[in-house]
C-alpha cells in the first residue's frame, strides 16, 4: 500500500477507531481460542477497546495468532490488522546467551546470525516484532537489567546493537520472509539509574548523555530500527515517555528517527505516581505531545484522547501523525496484503530449536566464555582424569536468562549433559548445595549435601565447581546491594578448595559478580553467564578444550560492589592515584582498590598472544586524513586461538574532562601456533569527536595517543598529532 493509500485510510477513520490504534493490550485478553477474556474490568478497559487494539504484546503460537488476526480483522471496521509484539530478547524457542555475554564475544556477525535466527523462529510462530536489542550502556553490577545490554562501553554497544538490528529487520526490507521488526530500548539513558535501582531515576549531565549514552541508540536508529521505546525512568526530572525534548527534538529531529515511538508497560500512567501528571488524562496529554505514538498496556489514552481532542486540549493532528506512523508500520511489514505474514504452524515446528540454529547458538555460547583464571589445570584430559562435577548448576536446566519466557529447561543441555554428550564415562557429580539459600532443604540435608560434596572432591583429581546466581536474581526488578554468591555456594566452595587445590569453577550469572576471594582460591574460573540452550554442550568443548575461549568482558568485574559504578573509560581526576604508591590526599579508597577485579576487555585463552609495537602511518593528521595504527599479532603457544585485538584512543588535553580512553576500534582474529598476522585499524577524525566546553560536537587540535592490546589496560602505545 502507497503513502497515499495510506493517507486516504486515515482521513476515513473515526476518531475513537484512530485512538483505538495507539492502545496496545497484553496477549492474555485474546488466548482463549481467539475469544476475547481475561481481566477486562479490573484493568478498567471495556470489551470494544480490546476488541479495536491496535497491536497485542506477549502472545505466540501460528495457529494462536492467525486465528485472533482474523477474528480481529472481521470487526475492524477498516480491516486494519493487528500488529503481534513480543520480548524475543536472546533467542525465541532457540535460546542463544544473554546479551551481555554476546557482548564478549566482540563478533558483530555472529550476534547478527543469532538475532536472524530468532527472527525466523519466532516469525513463522506469527510474530511481527521483538523489543530487542536494548542498547542501554550500563556501568552499574547492581542492576539486574545489565544482562539486557551489551556492556559498559558505548562503541562496542553501538556495533552490536546495529548487528541485532539487521539480524532481525535484514537488510531488504520488513516484508523479507522470515524477518521481524525490532524495537530499540529504553530511550533514554535507563542503564544509569541512580543506586543501581530498577525503575529509578537518572542524574546525566547533558554531556555525558550525548557522548557516552545516546550514540548506541543513534546506532539503531542508522540501521533503520522501526520502533523505539520509551524508558521507566526520568532524565532531567522529566519521565520519558513525557519529555518532549527527548522524543521529538533528540529523537526525531536531531537523530533522524521515523518510526514508531511505544511506551514501555505502563509507563504513560506512571507519570502520575512520578508526580508530573495528576491523572491519566494529564498523563495522555503529556505522552502524545511529547510523541509516544503506542500506549503499552494503560487505559490513558483510550479513555481520554478522544476527549481531550473534542475539547480542543489536544490536536488531532498529533494523533493523525501518530496512526500514520502506525499503519505504516502495519504496511512496511507487508500485513495489509498478508495480515498473518509468515506464520506457519509447520514451519512454526521445523525452525524451533532446528540443528541449525542450535549449532549456531553452541558456537555463541562458546564465544561469550571469558576464561578470567587459569593456573594451567584447563583443559582437562578426558581419558586420564578423575573429574569431580559438582555444584548447583550440574544438572540445573535452567541457564537461559530470566527474559528467555519462550525457552524451556526440557531443551536445555546442562553441564552434566554436556559432559556425557562428549562420552565421558569417568564423571561423577554431587550437588553439594542449593543454588539459592536454604533452597528449600533441612540443615540436615543441607549439611548432607555438602559432606558428599567434599567427599567426592577428596577422591578427584580435578573438581570442576559450578556455582552462579539463580537466572531470576539478575533482569527487570532484580536489583542487588549485594552481588556476592550465596552463603551456602561460598560455603561450599571454600570446603571443597580445603581438600582438593585443583578447583575450576564455572560461573554462570546475569552480571558481573564480586568474586574476590574465588578468583584468590580457584585455579581456574570460567565465567559462563547464562549461556542459553547448547549451554552445556558449549562449556563442555571449552572444559575439554575441543573450543579455546575467545571472550573478552564487556563490563568490568568490580572489585567489591564499594566501587560501582566501574568502568574503563572513567575520567580524569585532579588528584588520580597511582597503583602502588602510598599517598593519602588522593582519589582512593583506604580499603580497596580502585581498578576493578577484571577490567572491561579482559579476557585469558589457552594459548598466548603476543602484540607488537603499535605502528602509526603518520604522527600528524589533517581533519581530512585517516591515519592507520597497525600492530603484528603472534599466537606465541602451542594451540590454534582467537584473540579480540582492541584499539583505545585517549585525548590528551581537551577544553572539557576527556576520558582516560575510549574503545574505538576491535578486530577478532584466529592464529595457528606461531603464527603472525598484521592488525590496522583506522583513524578518522570523526572518531576524535566529543561535546566541546560550548557544546559543539567537534574534535579539537592536539595531542592523541592510541592504545592496542587484548584489554583497556594496555599500555602498548603510540602518539600522533591532529591538526589543521
Amino acid at each position: 500500500m502507497v503513502q497515499e493509500k495510506l493517507i486516504d485510510l486515515l482521513k476515513e477513520m473515526s476518531l475513537e477507531e484512530k485512538v483505538d490504534q495507539m492502545l496496545q493490550m497484553s496477549g492474555m485478553f485474546y488466548e482463549d481460542e481467539g475469544v476475547l477474556t481475561g481481566p477486562v474490568n479490573t484493568a478498567g478497559f471495556t470489551e470494544e477497546e480490546i476488541r479495536q487494539a491496535g497491536s497485542v504484546l506477549g502472545s505466540v503460537g501460528a495457529e494462536k495468532l492467525m486465528t485472533i488476526q482474523r477474528e480481529y480483522m472481521e470487526k475492524q471496521p477498516h480491516h486494519i490488522p493487528l500488529i503481534f509484539m513480543a520480548d524475543i530478547i536472546n533467542g525465541f524457542r532457540t535460546v542463544f546467551p544473554i546479551p551481555l555475554a554476546q557482548g564478549c564475544t566482540f563478533h558483530p556477525a555472529l550476534v547478527e546470525e543469532g538475532a536472524a535466527a530468532a527472527a525466523r523462529e519466532s516469525a513463522a510462530a506469527g510474530l511481527h516484532l521483538t523489543f530487542s536489542p536494548m542498547a542501554d550502556l550500563v556501568r552499574d553490577a547492581r542492576w539486574g537489567r545489565v544482562m539486557e545490554s551489551t556492556g559498559e562501553d558505548a562503541w562496542l554497544n553501538g556495533c552490536l546493537v546495529r548487528a541485532m538490528v539487521e539480524g532481525y529487520q535484514g537488510r531488504e526490507g520488513l516484508r523479507e520472509k522470515g524477518r521481524i521488526a525490532a524495537c530499540v530500548k529504553h530511550f533514554a539513558a535507563y542503564g544509569a539509574p541512580t543506586a543501581g535501582r530498577d525503575y529509578n531515576t537518572v542524574e546525566l549531565s547533558e554531556r555525558t548523555l550525548r557522548d557516552d549514552y545516546l550514540p548506541a541508540y543513534q546506532a539503531a536508529v542508522d540501521a533503520g530500527v522501526a520502533v523505539v521505546m520509551t524508558s521507566f525512568n526520568t532524565l532531567d526530572r522529566i519521565p520519558s515517555s513525557g519529555s518532549r525534548r527527548l522524543m521529538r527534538e533528540i529523537l526525531r529531529d536531531e537523530m533522524g528517527f521515523g518510526g514508531v515511538v511505544i511506551s514501555d508497560w505502563g509507563a504513560i500512567e506512571e507519570m502520575c505516581r512520578h508526580g508530573v501528571a495528576k491523572d491519566n488524562r494529564e498523563a495522555a496529554r503529556l505522552a502524545v505531545e511529547a510523541g509516544v505514538d503506542i500506549d503499552m498496556m494503560t487505559n490513558c489514552y483510550c479513555k481520554n484522547l478522544r476527549g481531550l481532542v473534542e475539547e480542543g486540549i489536544v490536536s488531532e493532528s498529533l494523533i493523525d501523525e501518530a496512526v500514520l506512523r502506525i499503519l505504516k508500520l502495519k504496511n512496511d511489514l507487508g500485513l495489509f496484503e498478508n495480515p498473518y505474514k509468515d506464520a506457519d504452524a509447520s514451519e512454526e515446528k521445523a525452525l524451533a530449536l532446528c540443528q541449525e540454529h542450535r549449532q549456531t547458538a553452541r558456537k555463541m555460547a562458546v564465544e561469550t566464555f571469558v576464561l578470567l583464571k587459569n593456573d594451567g589445570i584447563l583443559p582437562l584430559k578426558k581419558e586420564q582424569e578423575k573429574i569431580a562435577l559438582i555444584g548447583p548448576y550440574v544438572s540445573n536446566k535452567e541457564i537461559y536468562g530470566a527474559w528467555s519466557m519462550f525457552g524451556s529447561p526440557d531443551t536445555t543441555v546442562s553441564i552434566a549433559d554436556g559432559l556425557r554428550n562428549k562420552g565421558y564415562e569417568k564423571i561423577l557429580s554431587a550437588q553439594g548445595c542449593g543454588l539459592s539459600e536454604g533452597f528449600g532443604q533441612t540443615a540436615e540435608d543441607s549439611e548432607k549435601l555438602l559432606r558428599e560434596a567434599v567427599e567426592l572432591a577428596k577422591s578427584a583429581d580435578k573438581v570442576v565447581l559450578a556455582l552462579g546466581e539463580h537466572r531470576l536474581h539478575s533482569g527487570e526488578a532484580a536489583s542487588r546491594a549485594d552481588i556476592t554468591l550465596p552463603a551456602d555456594q561460598m560455603e561450599l566452595f571454600r570446603k571443597v578448595c580445603e581438600v582438593n587445590q585443583k578447583v575450576a569453577v564455572v560461573l554462570f550469572s546475569g552480571r558481573p559478580l564480586d568474586i574476590r576471594e574465588i578468583s584468590e582460591k580457584a585455579a581456574a574460573v570460567l565465567a559462563v553467564w547464562m549461556p542459553g540452550t547448547e549451554g552445556g554442550n558449549a562449556i563442555a568443548d571449552v572444559l575439554f578444550g575441543d573450543a579455546n575461549p575467545s571472550g573478552k568482558l564487556s563490563m568490568s568485574f568490580p572489585y567489591s560492589v564499594g566501587q560501582v559504578p566501574v568502568f574503563y573509560g572513567q575520567f580524569r581526576t585532579g588528584r588520580p592515584y597511582t597503583e602502588g604508591v602510598e599517598e593519602k590526599y588522593v582519589s582512593r579508597y583506604l580499603d580497596i582498590p580502585n581498578k576493578p577485579l577484571f577490567p572491561f576487555g579482559y579476557g585469558l585463552s589457552y594459548t598466548t598472544f603476543a602484540v607488537g609495537p603499535v605502528r602509526l602511518s603518520a604522527q600528524r593528521m589533517c581533519r581530512t586524513d585517516r591515519l592507520c595504527a597497525a600492530v603484528t599479532v603472534k599466537n606465541t603457544g602451542a594451540v590454534s586461538g582467537q584473540e579480540v585485538v582492541q584499539m583505545y584512543i585517549e585525548d590528551v588535553h581537551g577544553s572539557v574532562v576527556r576520558p582516560v580512553r575510549e574503545l574505538r576500534g576491535f578486530s577478532k582474529i584466529e592464529l595457528a601456533p606461531g603464527e603472525e598476522k598484521e592488525v590496522c585499524f583506522e583513524i578518522a577524525e570523526t572518531m576524535l569527536r566529543f561535546h566541546d566546553i560550548h557544546m559543539n560536537y567537534v574534535s579539537e587540535d592536539g595531542e592523541f595517543r592510541v592504545y592496542i592490546g587484548n584489554s583497556s589496560e594496555t599500555a602498548n602505545g603510540a602518539s600522533f598529532v591532529l591538526a589543521d
